[in-house]
């Protein structure tokens, strides 16, 4: 599809950001000229409460302006990698990111210098210090991890060095992968994409699925060499920074940026593998039901209930998530009704547009969607998903200070994941007969599959991965894919044939260059499983906690939060939870078939 022919109201208006390119470039020369304020606080930042206070609001002031510069330049670069002039304004973003970075990493080595007594003494002496009272427990939490202001403004400097690996694998995967069109059961030609990808998988033409499965991974094992440096370099970093900043593990320093205990990560992964025993169970079950003598790694998205027509266009895709989401309340339907008529949406797939979808803004606007929506069900979860992040951040903005106006990854991904899970129940609920419902059971045991079993198991590959090289031993194509092919045997079990070119499946995830991050897609889940019930459920009482939830930012410490709305994860119970209600949605499932 040419982004050219797309109606306007499918596009997001970054217009609402910057008016015009030039504007964008005035106010990034006057960022330029403006961070030179910094050095003027440069061994004083402590010196007095005044002092402090007034080098804080000039960072949030500055920082505002540097979020709507770095935004705007990459969401105009995203929708088409191949315009070398955006790409060059999101060069010019990292750069003054770096320069930012650079010019304050003094800040934080000094209020480190603070006793605690004295910063007290401090917030109450200026009145406007109180609102970083969380901030300096954060602070001061991570004194031991915070090196000499010398040391601090070195690694700063790095900062760009440290995103390459990240960087590379991006235009690689984006603007220099390529995909040969691939062939349908009928001999049909028809183009392969990284988002129609999953489409093909769906498809209840086995020689489709197979042919997409085989095309797409071929693509990438032409690159195997390549990624697989990347990513060995990309772990190494993660590595250099948890030594240089005395952390016994690059996962420790991950998790401690949100004060996320590191039992968190592990009783997921022990919990999940002590019931594996129900995933095996499904794709026994899989190959029963599409009746095959042999399962493959390709045949584990198609529905297992046919002949459901469930083509969804945009517009039901809109239609269906304003309905499922009601319970939410009236306040977070019109704010919903608005975001999706308001420009904030990028919708459909174009030439050069980045894969997959996201939610993305710069305080204090409005967020921004990037889709490339399919006429489907996933492509209709995709939008409750990403909308649940966007209002995540409008109800943050709309009460937090800068300072807490961003979102942990740990809380982050239960506010999409909530969406998702009341979608899926409105839409079971409200199943027009029996074998709409057998589709919509399905459709939510593959959101567990997906979203809970999958995450985790790239959660252990990366804690895998990361550990192997803390002890010294090296990555390379041929390591990284038995350690992915023994996790898929691990977590599929025997009655699955696994694929030699599932082996080579890691390099083509994103998030793993944004280390110990996919873990949280499965607590996440888990989170919003019991949440979802409770605003079910309990109705407005807990619809009241959900929303001040939304609306705290990152005001206090996900765990903290969490338990504000009702869900304490330092316990395994949400897990087991989230595992018993898959369990009970395979019984469910098999009694419909009966």
């Amino acid at each position: 599809m040419d982004r050219n022919t797309i109606d306007p109201k499918y596009k997001w208006r970054t217009e609402d950001l910057f008016e015009t390119d030039k504007a964008w470039e005035e106010t990034y020369n006057k960022l330029n000229n403006d961070i030179d304020k910094f050095s003027d606080f440069k061994g004083r930042v402590t010196e007095s409460a005044k002092t402090l206070l007034e080098c804080l609001k000039l960072y949030d002031e500055l920082c505002e302006v540097l979020d709507k510069l770095y935004v705007y330049s990459n969401l105009c670069f995203h929708i088409d990698s191949r315009d070398t002039f955006y790409h060059t304004l999101a060069d010019k973003a990292d750069m003054i990111l770096v320069k930012f970075s650079s010019e304050t990493s003094f800040i934080v080595p000094e209020i480190t210098k603070l006793d605690e007594e004295t910063l007290k003494s401090y917030m109450n002496e200026e009145e406007g210090l109180k609102i970083y009272a969380h901030e300096f427990d954060t602070i001061m939490r991570k004194k031991a991890h915070t090196l000499s202001v010398e040391v601090e403004g070195v690694l700063a400097k790095t900062s760009d060095i440290s995103s390459a690996a990240d960087n590379i694998f991006a235009m690689i995967n984006d603007a220099d992968m390529v995909f040969p069109d691939i062939l349908n059961k009928d001999g049909e030609k028809l183009p392969l994409t990284k988002g129609n990808y999953i489409m093909y998988l769906e498809s209840s033409d086995r020689v489709l699925r197979e042919n997409a499965f085989n095309a797409l991974y071929d693509t990438y094992l032409k690159q195997k060499n390549t990624i697989a440096a990347t990513y060995y370099e990309s772990v190494k970093k993660d590595v250099f920074y948890s030594k240089i900043r005395n952390y016994k593990s690059s996962m420790s320093m991950a998790l401690a940026d949100d004060n996320i205990p590191e039992k968190v990560y592990d009783n997921l992964i022990e919990a999940v593998r002590k019931n594996l025993g129900l995933m095996h169970r499904y794709v026994k079950l899989r190959k029963k039901l599409l009746g095959l003598d042999e399962i493959h790694m390709y045949d584990l998205y198609t529905p297992l209930v046919k002949d459901v027509d469930m083509k969804i266009t945009y517009e039901e895709a809109k239609e269906k998530v304003i309905e499922g989401l009601k319970p939410l309340g009236e306040n977070y339907i019109e704010t919903l009704k608005s975001g999706l008529s308001g420009g904030w949406i990028d919708v459909y797939e174009t030439p050069g547009k980045r894969g997959g979808a996201y939610s993305w803004g710069a305080y204090p606007g409005h967020p921004y969607v990037l889709l490339n929506h399919k006429d489907n069900i996933n492509s209709t979860f995709t939008l409750a998903h990403e909308m649940g992040h966007a209002l995540h951040s409008y109800f943050t903005w709309e009460k937090q200070p800068f300072v807490y106006s961003g979102h942990k990854i740990f809380v982050a991904e239960v506010a999409s994941t909530v969406n998702e899970a009341l979608l899926m129940q409105h839409m079971i609920k409200n199943a027009e007969d029996k074998k709409l419902k057998k589709y919509l059971i399905n459709h939510f045991l593959e959101q567990f599959r997906g979203t809970f079993f999958r995450q985790t198991m790239f959660a252990e590959f990366e804690k895998i991965t990361h550990e192997k090289v803390e002890k010294g031993e090296p990555l390379n194509v041929d390591i990284l894919n038995k350690i992915y092919r023994d996790l898929n045997l691990a977590y599929f079990g025997e009655d699955i044939i696994v694929d030699d070119r599932i082996d080579i499946e890691w390099a083509r995830i994103p998030h793993f260059y944004n280390a110990f991050y996919v873990y949280q897609y499965a607590t996440g889940y888990s989170c919003a499983i019991a949440l979802s019930q409770k605003i079910l459920e309990e109705g407005e009482e807990a619809v009241v906690k959900y929303l001040d939830f939304l609306s705290k930012g990152n005001s206090e410490y996900s765990i903290d939060l969490l338990k504000g709305a009702g869900v304490d994860m330092t316990q395994k119970e949400p897990i087991e939870a989230a595992i018993s209600v898959f369990e009970k949605l395979l019984d469910e499932f098999e009694e419909e078939l009966e």
